[in-house]
């Protein structure tokens, strides 16, 4: 349960929802439990009527079923009442910890994203999050039922007799202790479940990712049989929870039928003895059914606990991971772009691979600089501690002679002008991919520049829709060189004082290579631009080639 004390802050924000969800409770049990009172007069008249063989009045019995029928609606409008506050407060809260979580992925360091699939992200904003509304909605508002109801029922037994108020309530520390000892396990199997359902989703959304490799080497079967796998190891822990699970229902049954009898056999003693009325008895089995919904709820609150506590565990995992790139501005200018590397290394920490070894280099502002190299040699990796994906482990990098550590990150990277070797397109027009910028707007003339000078704009213009062409999910509707195209007119339309194009032209052949270097040689001009390729002939601008 200690997990799902970080939940209470949300409890503080949704106090008045949650105080006044709490007050209809009170009222619904308070108008439910006085059916009993009425219950007992009827009784009272009747065993009355047979003992003295009177005459009937049926005006009587007409009052005690319209107080009945008047009593249930009013408990059943505070029951709508109660639902109102307490359940939409948890979709609120549900709102709220999903983006709280949301913002919190957008936060963290490009490691994480490598030690974490995105499956497993996707399950514990959704899955997870799902299961903690669970109990900040439906368990918050039975346990408030349930303490409510045993109180109040309490109450209007001992008015009547306290010996057979503590027979009918015997059974419960035998119940509570059933329910102690269940708790944990079920706790334990919701946390392997939890794991399951992660690693189904993330197979799935891989396979989903990956649909067109999969179909290339005709692996379908494979990667159904082992989802198939993933889905009966899925299935074999929820049946196994289940089993628990099901252990409840029964116990509460047999309580609750203990204290029907217990309360027939005492009751009738006591009414022969003349301690209670007859009615009484008849109220106390009505009060022992109003306590067993309560009570027989409590397997399945505890088990809503029990789960909300291991999702909730899970997604505090997350909440509690920090981010190793940390922002903390001194710096308050403008980025002109002269770049320097002193004494720079770095192992990635996943992977321990050193990918550089203290490595130095000036790149002067408005110079053009080409990076080539073989696989693994630590290309891109300049890419990523440019922009602070990543730090330096050893050694410092300055921009204007500033450590670019002092600089706003969000400001450092709106600066420059990032065209990434794996090229991402969201499922948005092409006009939208390329206004991805920090700019809120760009004129039509804006983006036709940019599609221009990165070579693309004849290939848009080809499509029925031209720049309201939707490119489906990652650009599968477009070409390789056409993806790697749209993304550079996507870094370019901002104008930063820094560009990087890490392998942007791989996909296109040599004649579009030598258009999109024309074009973008003007806008090179002036700016610090760093190209990294394999490929010579895009490196023909370079004021100066490195090779690592």
């Amino acid at each position: 349960m200690k997990s799902l004390w970080t939940v209470n802050a949300y409890f503080i924000k949704y106090k008045w929802r949650l105080l006044l969800g709490a007050f209809f409770v009170v009222l619904s049990t308070i108008f439910s439990i006085y059916q009993g009172v009425v219950v007992r007069e009827a009784t009272n008249e009747i065993v009355s009527l047979i003992t003295s063989q009177a005459k009937i009045n049926s005006s009587k019995f007409l009052v005690f079923g319209t107080t009945l029928l008047g009593l249930t609606l009013t408990s059943g409008f505070f029951l709508f009442l109660m639902r109102q506050t307490i359940i939409v407060m948890s979709r609120y809260i549900e709102f709220d910890q999903k983006n709280e979580l949301y913002a919190h992925y957008q936060s963290l360091d490009a490691t994480f994203y490598k030690n974490n699939s995105t499956g497993d992200l996707m399950n514990r904003i959704s899955e997870d999050v799902g299961k903690v509304r669970m109990y900040t909605g439906p368990a918050i508002m039975y346990l408030i039922n349930t303490f409510a109801t045993v109180i109040i029922v309490m109450v209007f037994m001992l008015k009547i007799n306290w010996q057979l108020t503590l027979l009918v309530f015997a059974p419960l520390p035998l119940l509570s202790l059933i329910i102690y000892k269940v708790s944990d396990l079920i706790n334990k199997k919701s946390t392997i479940v939890q794991q399951e359902l992660s690693k189904l989703t993330s197979h799935s959304q891989e396979t989903f990712s990956a649909i067109r490799v999969i179909k290339a080497y005709a692996r379908e079967n494979h990667y159904t049989n082992e989802l198939e796998k993933l889905s009966y190891q899925f299935k074999k822990h929820n049946l196994k929870l289940a089993a628990v699970e099901a252990f409840f229902q029964p116990v509460m049954v047999l309580m609750i039928g203990i204290s029907v009898i217990s309360t027939v056999w005492f009751g009738g003693y006591l009414v022969i003895y003349k301690t209670i009325e007859p009615g009484n008895i008849t109220e106390f089995i009505l009060y022992v059914y109003k306590l067993t919904w309560p009570f027989a709820s409590l397997g399945w609150v505890t088990s809503l606990i029990q789960r909300a506590s291991a999702s909730q565990t899970r997604i505090n995992e997350f909440l509690n991971t920090k981010s190793s790139i940390i922002n903390t501005p001194e710096l308050i200018q403008d980025i002109k772009g002269d770049i320097k590397f002193k004494n720079v290394s770095f192992t990635y920490p996943d992977s321990n691979i050193e990918a550089l070894n203290n490595f130095n280099i000036h790149i002067e502002q408005g110079k053009i600089i080409g990076i080539k190299g073989q696989i693994g040699s630590g290309k891109s990796t300049l890419a990523n501690l440019l922009t602070r994906l990543y730090d330096a482990s050893n050694g410092e990098i300055l921009i204007d002679n500033q450590s670019i550590k002092k600089y706003n990150l969000f400001d450092l990277r709106r600066s420059i002008g990032y065209v990434p070797q794996e090229v991402f397109l969201f499922s948005d027009t092409i006009r939208n991919n390329i206004a991805f910028s920090t700019k809120h707007f760009y004129s039509e003339e804006e983006i036709i520049k940019a599609s221009k000078d990165a070579g693309v704009y004849e290939n848009i213009m080809s499509f029925p829709d031209g720049f309201d062409t939707i490119i489906g999910e990652r650009g599968v509707t477009l070409s390789g060189g056409q993806k790697q195209r749209i993304s550079i007119a996507r870094a370019i339309i901002s104008k930063p004082k820094i560009l990087i194009f890490d392998d942007c032209l791989s996909a296109v052949d040599v004649e579009t290579e030598e258009l999109i270097l024309k074009n973008l040689k003007e806008i090179m001009q002036n700016k610090t631009t760093i190209i990294i390729s394999h490929r010579d002939s895009a490196l023909r601008y370079a004021d100066k080639v490195i090779e690592l």
